[in-house]
């Protein structure tokens, strides 16, 4: 695996349609999960459960995130990230592979197909603006890590003030508390993220001051735009973006904020299975 990455989800070979390696050994199709900005490999498991049933699927621990190494002197650029995806593809023999993204790993998946699309026969975006975000979003970002009550005592605090009693969070929402469960580890003080937060400011600053509209364009493969009723991604923003694709397609799950695939798993799984069944099958 490339440096800064890992395949803690695991691959799963299944039944289901089938290439053929240079060695004569079929496999099903390849699909690769990327997460967005904080988040792990393991926020994809409902995902690859039914993913396996039909794929080869494979999820991340982007550099950074999750179980992945963290030196500081690592670099958090655009480019490292769609590097370690392009190195995983190539180095798992999943390409060409559909690409899943949410939010930064979308961003990733668009860049790599737009950059090798050899290796991507297929993209679903999930939740991330193609728009630049500007500098005020990174500073209210910086504030907003700063806010975090860590240590936290227990699980209980971290669901409850990520799910409650964040400023951020609008009303109660338990998927919200249980994603950043899942992403925080037992220390002696207490409970602390997985991750350094200036890591992820480091990652988030790669994307905000610039607008991915070039890159969009330049995907080539069929591309299916997700978004939450209630996620950063607005409607308009985001059929343009269809537009823009060369072969754009739209959809968009109700009841569900930025976290679509955590919030509302089964609409998530109704909204894009139809979409791999047309590219896979």
């Amino acid at each position: 695996m490339p440096a800064g990455t890992t395949d803690t989800a695991g691959t799963t070979d299944t039944a289901g349609t089938t290439g053929t390696t240079a060695g004569g050994i079929e496999h099903p199709p390849g699909v690769m999960l990327l997460h967005g900005l904080m988040g792990r490999a393991s926020h994809w498991a409902s995902t690859t459960r039914w993913l396996a049933e039909r794929h080869r699927a494979v999820a991340l621990d982007q550099r950074g995130h999750g179980q992945s190494e963290k030196p500081p002197e690592t670099e958090y650029t655009r480019g490292a990230y769609v590097e370690d995806a392009e190195a995983a593809l190539e180095e798992l023999g999943l390409a060409p592979a559909v690409l899943i993204g949410h939010a930064m790993g979308a961003l990733t998946a668009w860049q790599l197909a737009a950059r090798r699309p050899d290796l991507v026969r297929g993209l679903v975006i999930c939740d991330m603006r193609a728009s630049a975000l500007g500098g005020a979003s990174q500073r209210e970002w910086e504030e907003w890590f700063k806010s975090w009550p860590v240590p936290f005592a227990t699980l209980a605090d971290v669901r409850k003030w990520f799910g409650e009693d964040d400023p951020w969070v609008e009303r109660p929402n338990p998927s919200r508390g249980e994603f950043y469960a899942e992403v925080m580890v037992e220390h002696e003080d207490g409970w602390r993220p997985v991750f350094e937060t200036e890591q992820m400011l480091k990652s988030r600053e790669t994307w905000v001051h610039d607008a991915h509209w070039e890159e969009l364009a330049q995907v080539r493969c069929p591309t299916l735009v997700v978004r939450g009723l209630d996620g950063d991604l607005g409607r308009a923003e985001s059929q343009e973006m269809v537009r823009v694709l060369p072969d754009g397609q739209y959809a968009e799950v109700a009841d569900a904020g930025h976290l679509v695939h955590y919030d509302q798993p089964e609409a998530w799984r109704a909204a894009v299975e139809p979409f791999l069944d047309g590219i896979l099958h």
